[in-house]
């Protein structure tokens, strides 16, 4: 159970700083325990390596940040801390199995396809029925 905690704790503050350059050297001095200790550790309480984690919740944001921001690739590789749009896609395409431009634009015409189609037009010109032009109702809903 203490482990868990540990490895709670541990995660809220790499999430918090996804954003910095974090090496497994700098997580393993700010939990206190050794390199070796803290990576098994981890590994027992999460079925993950610590890079694995760390890793995945890099891509998870920026894959976010793909689907709802016009930025740059190249931008969001940089604040994820790759150090090329290069290697950013390389491992973006591993993780989503496609590039990081074809995922932004699938994610966008998934969304365009799943919002509703509102349908925006003014039929009252067109009441040729008397029905229609008594009621009102151009386009009544059966």
């Amino acid at each position: 159970m203490m482990q868990q905690e540990i490895i709670h704790s541990l995660t809220h503050w790499i999430d918090e700083n996804l954003d910095k350059a974090l090496s497994i050297d700098e997580v393993a001095a700010k939990s206190g325990y050794s390199k070796w200790h803290l990576q098994r550790m981890f590994r027992t309480v999460t079925k993950q390596t610590l890079g694995g984690y760390i890793r995945e919740r890099r891509l998870t944001l920026a894959a976010e940040a793909l689907r709802q921001t016009q930025r740059p690739v190249f931008d969001i590789a940089m604040q994820y801390g790759y150090d090329s749009q290069q290697t950013f896609s390389r491992v973006f395409r591993r993780q989503f199995s496609q590039t990081p431009t074809a995922y932004r634009h699938n994610m966008r015409r998934q969304a365009m396809i799943q919002r509703p189609r509102l349908l925006n037009f003014d039929c009252t010109e067109n009441m040729n029925s008397f029905a229609q032009r008594t009621t009102g109702e151009c386009c009544p809903v059966r």
